[in-house]
C-alpha cells in the first residue's frame, strides 16, 4: 500500500508547534499576517471563516483572531490587509494537461467564441494565416503550422476543416490543426505525406483515418491514435529549450486562473524528465505532479516508480489509462447508440474502445495494483466505464484495495448502477461538469439525447451515495478557468442557457470543495493543503468577491486578483 511516513511525521511535528517560542526566531522573510478579508478555510462541510492567517516560510503558522495571529507572528510581520478580498486555498487541478496547455498557449487559437474567434471554417483558415504570419520562428523550428481548440459542433458548416481546407494555409509546410477535445485532428497534404498516412494506410488499434466519400483516400481527419502519427512529426522536433518553453508557458496560463498545484494527466517521459530538469534548476512555479501513461511508459515507470512527496515542486504520483475517446467528437465508447451517428457510421453505432482487448486491459490495470501506482483511467463512455470496473475489480480481489484511491477520469455518461460498484471499490470519481456549458446543447440533440444529456457528470447521485468527486477543466480541452468550472459545476447552464440535468447542481461551496480538499485527498496530499489549516502549505488564492456570497450565475464575474505559492505570489492582476 501506499505510504508517506516521512511527510505525516513532518506535518505532525509542525502542527504541534503551530504557536512557536518567539526566542527561536530565526527567519530569513518577516512572517506575513492576512486579516481585513472573507477567509474561508475549507474546513468542514460548509463556510468556515478565520480572521486571520499567519504565514511563515511558506508554511501556514496560524489561524484564527487576528490578536492572536499578531501574537503568534514573529516582530515586524508583513501585515497584509486583504480589504474585503477573499482569501481560498490555492486551487488543486484535478486533472487536466499542464504541457499541453503551454502548447495551446502558444498555438493559434482556433476556439469557437467565447474564447476565441473559430466560428466557421474561414475564420479557422484566416486564424491560422496570422499565425503563421507572426510566428516565423516557431514554423522554422518545428517544422509545422499548429493550431488548436477547433470544434466542428460549433463551427458553421458542422463538419471538421479537411485537407483541402487546410491546404489554403500551405501546401509545402505540414498544418496540423487539433481538436478542442483532444481526440482528433486535422491536417493538410503535406501533414498527411509526412506522417505516411496514404490510401493504402490502414486504421490503427483504438483509431480511424476518416476518408473521402465513396474513396479509400484520407481527407485529412484523424481520430484517437491515429493522431500520433503527425503528433510525433511535429513533437521530436521540439528540444529541451522547447519543452521547457512549454511548461512556462502552461504554469503562467494556470496561475492566472488561480492554480498553485497543476497536473500532467497523460505523461510521456520526455515530458517527465523536463520536469526533473526544470525541478532541479528551479524554474517549477508550482507543484507538478505527474501520471505516465501506462502504455506508453511502463518501461519508464518500472525504473522511476510513484513519488509520494515533491522534490522542488515535482513527482510521479501514478499512471494514466485510456479507455476511449470524446462524446464531442463522438468516439467516446457507449452502451446505447449516439443520437446522430457520425458521417458514414449507422444508426446503430456506439464509439469504439481505445484498448480493443480486455485482457490487454485488465493486464494495465493488474500491473498498476502489483506496483502500488494509483491510475487514472479515462473512460467517457458507459461501455468503457464497465470495462474498468470489471479490469478494478479482478485487481483489488487479487492484491487489496486499501486506500489506493483509484480514479475514473470523466466518468461523463457513469450509470446509477456504475456509481454504486464505484463506491463498492472505492473509485473516486473527477467530472467534467464544464461539458454542460461548452457541449450541454450538442450532447442533447446530437450525441447523447436528452435523457442521457441531463446526466452527464452526476455530481448529486454521486453525493447521494456519500461519495466525494473532484471536478476539472482537462486543459487544454478548455481553458484552464477555475471559475468556470465552478459556474459549470453549479448552475450547468448551457450555450442556449438551457439547464443541462436541473437535478444534477451542487452547491459553490460543494463545488470549491471539489477544486480544494476533495482535489487534495484524490491526490493524497490532504496533509499539505486543499484547506487553510495550521502546518499546510501556503498556498492561495485571492478573489475580488466572495463566492459564497454572490448569485451563483455571476460566478464567473469574479476576478482572481492573485495566486500565492507557498506564500510567494506567482501572479497578480
Amino acid at each position: 500500500m501506499r505510504t508517506c511516513i516521512p511527510v505525516l511525521t513532518l506535518l505532525l511535528l509542525l502542527a504541534a508547534c503551530n504557536q512557536p517560542d518567539k526566542k527561536e526566531e530565526a527567519n530569513k522573510t518577516p512572517d506575513t499576517v492576512y486579516f481585513g478579508g472573507d477567509i474561508i478555510t475549507m474546513e468542514g462541510d460548509s463556510g468556515q471563516y478565520a480572521e486571520a492567517v499567519v504565514v511563515r516560510d511558506g508554511k501556514i503558522l496560524f489561524v484564527g483572531p487576528k490578536e492572536q495571529a499578531l501574537q503568534s507572528a514573529s516582530d515586524n510581520p508583513e501585515l497584509i490587509d486583504l480589504k474585503g478580498q477573499t482569501l481560498l486555498p490555492g486551487f488543486i487541478d484535478a486533472h487536466g494537461h499542464l504541457y499541453m496547455a503551454g502548447i495551446q498557449a502558444l498555438a493559434a487559437n482556433l476556439l469557437p467564441a467565447p474564447d476565441g474567434r473559430g466560428n466557421d471554417i474561414a475564420s479557422l483558415i484566416e486564424v491560422a494565416n496570422q499565425w503563421k504570419a507572426a510566428n516565423a520562428a516557431i514554423i522554422n523550428k518545428t517544422g509545422w503550422i499548429l493550431g488548436f481548440g477547433y470544434d466542428e459542433s460549433q463551427l458553421k458548416e458542422q463538419r471538421h476543416p479537411t485537407a483541402a481546407d487546410l491546404d489554403k494555409i500551405s501546401k509545402d509546410t505540414p498544418v496540423l490543426f487539433l481538436h478542442q477535445s483532444g481526440h482528433l485532428a486535422a491536417v493538410n497534404t503535406k501533414g498527411l505525406e509526412l506522417s505516411g498516412i496514404t490510401a493504402e494506410t490502414k486504421d490503427p488499434p483504438g483509431g480511424v483515418i476518416q476518408r473521402m466519400k465513396g474513396s479509400s483516400q484520407p481527407n485529412g481527419v484523424l481520430e484517437e491514435s491515429a493522431v500520433m502519427g503527425p503528433a510525433f512529426e511535429l513533437m521530436k522536433k521540439v528540444d529541451d529549450k522547447g519543452n521547457e518553453t512549454l511548461v512556462l508557458a502552461g504554469q503562467k496560463s494556470y496561475a492566472r486562473y488561480g492554480f498553485t498545484t497543476a497536473q500532467e494527466g497523460r505523461a510521456s517521459k520526455v515530458a517527465c524528465e523536463t520536469y526533473k530538469r526544470m525541478s532541479d534548476s528551479g524554474t517549477l512555479l508550482m507543484d507538478i505532479y505527474a501520471y505516465p501513461d501506462i502504455q506508453l511508459e511502463l518501461d519508464y515507470m518500472k525504473a522511476n516508480g510513484v513519488q509520494p512527496a515533491y522534490k522542488n515542486h515535482f513527482r510521479i504520483a501514478g499512471v494514466k489509462l485510456i479507455l476511449d475517446g470524446s462524446p464531442s467528437g463522438k468516439t467516446a465508447w457507449l452502451t446505447k447508440p449516439y443520437k446522430v451517428p457520425p458521417p458514414g457510421k449507422n444508426k446503430d453505432y456506439k464509439g469504439y474502445p481505445a484498448i480493443p482487448d480486455p485482457a490487454v486491459l485488465n493486464n494495465f490495470v493488474d500491473e498498476a495494483y502489483k506496483n502500488n501506482w494509483q491510475i487514472m483511467t479515462h473512460c467517457n463512455g458507459d461501455a468503457a466505464a464497465d470495462a474498468y470496473l470489471k479490469a478494478v475489480r479482478l485487481a483489488a480481489n487479487k492484491y487489496g484495495n486499501e486506500n489506493r484511491r483509484t480514479i475514473m477520469i470523466h466518468a461523463q455518461t457513469v450509470r446509477e448502477d456504475q456509481l454504486d460498484s464505484m463506491k463498492n471499490l472505492a473509485i473516486i470519481p473527477s467530472f467534467f461538469s464544464m461539458h454542460t456549458y461548452y457541449w450541454g446543447d450538442w450532447h442533447r440533440d446530437e450525441t447523447l439525447g436528452k435523457e442521457r444529456a441531463y446526466r452527464i457528470s452526476p455530481t448529486v447521485s454521486a453525493l447521494n451515495r456519500g461519495m466525494i468527486f473532484t471536478e476539472h477543466h482537462d486543459a487544454p480541452v478548455a481553458f484552464p478557468d477555475a471559475l468556470r468550472v465552478l459556474h459549470a459545476t453549479v448552475n450547468r447552464v448551457s450555450r442556449s442557457g438551457d439547464i443541462i440535468g436541473p437535478d444534477q447542481s451542487v452547491s459553490t461551496y460543494t463545488a470549491l470543495q471539489s477544486i480544494t480538499s476533495w482535489a487534495a485527498y484524490q491526490a493524497f496530499e490532504e496533509n499539505l493543503k486543499g484547506t487553510i489549516t495550521a502546518g499546510k502549505l501556503a498556498d492561495f488564492v485571492l478573489l475580488d468577491k466572495n463566492p459564497l456570497k454572490i448569485d451563483p450565475m455571476t460566478l464567473t464575474d469574479i476576478s482572481i486578483n492573485a495566486t500565492i505559492k507557498e506564500g510567494k505570489t506567482i501572479y497578480r492582476k
